[in-house]
Order: structure tokens, then C-alpha cells, then sequence
């Protein structure tokens, strides 16, 4: 489930940041804010579904996933091929990611 709410959450928060950036960079209707915000509200909500014991812990291990969100983002939707200095970068993000969400804690 962790997976699916940070995937989910990581596509909707770039769309809806997307949608901001095409009516203030692209020109686009202002219009296009109100998927954006709707977007963002689930992106907001679906962080809730993570199953964690505090929020911090949460949103820094999604940092990760948002990275690698991002990059494919990058590639399909704005048809700039990463390279491999985003692939590895992306690679040692989410290495971090998941050691902060499923480290072993004391106590």
C-alpha cells in the first residue's frame, strides 16, 4: 500500500505543480489551477494513507520517490530523455528514501 500512496501522491503533486507552471510559464488559461489544486489535495491526502509513525518520516521518504516521479515525468510528458546523472542521482535518493521509511528503529 505504501507504494501505490507514494506513487499516486508523487504523480498528482507534479501535475498539479504542472498545471501551475503551464499558466504562468506556457501561457496557458488560468483555468488550468483548478485540476492543479485538486490535484495537490489528493497528493496531500494520499501522504496521509502512508503507513508511518510520524509525518516527517513520511514526507522525507517520499523525497525519493517524487525524484524518480519527476524524472519520468521528465521523459514522457515532456520528451527530455534523463541522463545518467539523473539516473543515478534518482538511484541514491531512493536508496535513502527507503532506508528511512523501513530502517530498523531502537527502542
Amino acid at each position: 500500500m505504501t507504494a501505490f500512496a507514494y506513487i499516486g501522491a508523487a504523480l498528482a503533486e507534479i501535475a498539479g505543480c504542472f498545471a501551475f507552471w503551464a499558466w504562468l510559464r506556457l501561457d496557458k488559461s488560468v483555468w488550468w489551477i483548478v485540476p492543479g489544486m485538486a490535484s495537490l489535495a489528493l497528493f496531500a491526502w494520499l501522504l496521509t494513507l502512508v503507513d508511518a509513525e510520524h509525518a516527517g518520516r513520511t514526507y522525507a521518504a517520499y523525497g525519493g520517490v517524487y525524484i524518480v516521479s519527476a524524472l519520468l515525468w521528465l521523459w514522457a510528458v515532456e520528451g527530455a530523455k534523463p541522463d545518467r546523472w539523473d539516473l543515478i542521482g534518482a538511484a541514491v535518493c531512493l536508496g535513502g528514501a527507503t532506508i528511512i521509511l523501513f530502517g530498523p528503529r531502537g527502542g
